[in-house]
């Protein structure tokens, strides 16, 4: 291997290998290590030492001179298997994404620890330019340990320091408990999923607070299920209120809720206003009567965590942020 050295008295002569180490210091073989790039030394300037670390979406950004070339491609990492909230995400995130040219791998883990480390492994092999992380749960997450940017959607990293992009479940369980009481109902119940879940819980908390003494009981905990909500009726019915409203911390929660009240002769709103949450149209439509409830708005979360890995990628910042979702009024709330 030669190098040609001008600038010198020696005017363009071949410079050997040997000349290159002893200038530096160095071995023979470090020298041309640090000639073509394939040392893995200590040395600031070797190529081994070039490997940025786990980016968290701070803007410690490495400069966009020495990250290797994009290939336009985005990684989506889910443990939705069913879709219900990963793909929205994704139509929102390609929305997004697309404007900068890039193409969505979307990859299903099903909650396999084992197959969400092979699909990472995968990725980095197609050199994607960075990842999305969702799933079916708002609850938080660990983070990713990759050398390229990541936003975590829907499901938060448990990390601060990464952006994530969530849901705002109090301000729309807030809104939806103020339509209620904008109808005049003054005996409320709630009743949503497993007190396990954060969704649930601060969606309890976001109608308590609008809903203050029209708040009958202690809101009942179970799960997110239609069976769990005919079956939290038969104790609202058991109980001493005659409630006027049930407000659900899900759809399929809210369709079981009307599916009793009807089967014992209440009707739904006349007699019971029921609310639900999700705006799932396969429950929220085809709910007897159709359901008001809560649009999550998951494409524009979609949207806001594209644009965020866009940012990174270009080299730029971004943080973390929520989406407030949208009251939605039906049938069941207003009647016919």
């Amino acid at each position: 291997m030669t190098l040609e050295r001008a600038g010198l008295d020696r005017g363009a002569q071949p410079v050997r290998i040997t000349d290159v180490a002893a200038l530096a210091g160095v071995s023979i073989g470090t020298a041309s290590k640090a000639l073509n790039g394939t040392g893995s030394s200590g040395s600031p300037h070797g190529r081994g030492s070039r490997t940025p670390p786990r980016n968290s979406g701070s803007s410690g950004t490495p400069e966009r001179a020495r990250c290797p070339p994009r290939t336009y491609t985005v990684g989506m990492i889910t443990t939705d298997s069913f879709g219900r909230f990963s793909i929205p995400v994704l139509l929102g995130a390609e929305d997004a994404l697309s404007a900068g040219q890039m193409a969505v791998l979307l990859c299903d883990t099903r909650d396999d620890h084992v197959r969400e480390a092979h699909y990472l492994r995968s990725l980095a092999a197609r050199g994607v330019d960075g990842i999305i992380v969702t799933g079916r749960s708002a609850d938080p997450r660990p983070p990713i340990d990759v050398s390229i940017p990541v936003v975590y959607a829907f499901t938060p990293s448990t990390d601060p320091a990464d952006v994530s992009i969530t849901l705002d479940d109090a301000a729309g369980s807030s809104a939806v408990a103020a339509h209620v009481l904008t109808l005049g109902r003054q005996r409320v119940a709630i009743v949503t999923g497993p007190a396990r879940h954060q969704s649930a819980v601060r969606r309890v908390s976001g109608a308590t607070a609008v809903l203050g003494s029209a708040l009958v009981g202690e809101p009942l905990y179970g799960e997110w299920s239609e069976r769990w909500g005919r079956q939290a009726v038969d104790v609202l019915a058991r109980g001493s209120a005659d409630v006027d409203a049930i407000v659900c911390g899900s759809d399929q929660i809210a369709r079981g809720v009307c599916d009793r009240l009807r089967e014992l002769g209440r009707s739904v709103p006349e007699d019971v206003a029921v609310t639900g949450f999700d705006d799932w149209d396969v429950m929220a439509l085809a709910s007897r009567p159709p359901l008001t409830t809560v649009d999550l708005r998951l494409e524009e979360l979609g949207r806001v965590a594209g644009q965020a890995l866009l940012d990174l990628i270009d080299g730029g910042s971004a943080a973390s942020a929520a989406v407030t979702p949208s009251l939605v009024i039906r049938e069941s709330t207003l009647g016919a």
